[in-house]
């Protein structure tokens, strides 16, 4: 696993080196539920390679590719998961607000829980704070 570092505990859950029960998994990324969900429903979705944070991806066919493919893993778990769901988000945090320094994508069900929560996934403009999926995605395409 390039870049993988023994101290990320996101590398130690992609390579199944801890007891953290994968909703997916792929040559790409795994899917597993947030350990303090913000939300009815709280996966993440994390690269198998080590990217520490957004501000490592790139304007590139690479990048963009991985991004997507990361929000239809997510978009399918919740799909199956909470169907019944009204609304769905799906982003990333930046730093310096983001918790750890491995990219993961949160897919939360809502409604958040409790509702506080939600300032956790506020955009802050060009301070930072969260970013939608479909935002970075944008950043991102090639051109």
């Amino acid at each position: 696993m390039a870049g993988a570092t023994s101290a990320c505990i996101f590398c130690q859950i992609a390579r199944s080196s801890t007891p953290t029960s994968l909703l997916h998994s792929d040559d790409r990324v795994v899917a597993f539920e947030d350990v303090n969900p913000a939300a009815l429903r709280h996966y993440l979705v994390i690269p198998v390679e080590h990217i520490p944070t957004v501000r490592d991806l790139k304007r590139r066919a690479e990048d963009y590719t991985l991004v997507s493919h990361m929000l239809d893993v997510g978009r399918m778990l919740l799909q199956r998961d909470v169907p019944q769901s009204k609304q769905y988000r799906f982003g990333f945090h930046q730093p310096p607000l983001n918790s750890v320094n491995h990219l993961h994508l949160h897919c939360l069900a809502l409604p958040f829980i409790p509702r506080w929560k939600h300032m956790k996934y506020l955009s802050l403009g060009p301070l930072g704070g969260f970013i939608e999926a479909e935002k970075l995605l944008d950043k991102l395409k090639p051109e």
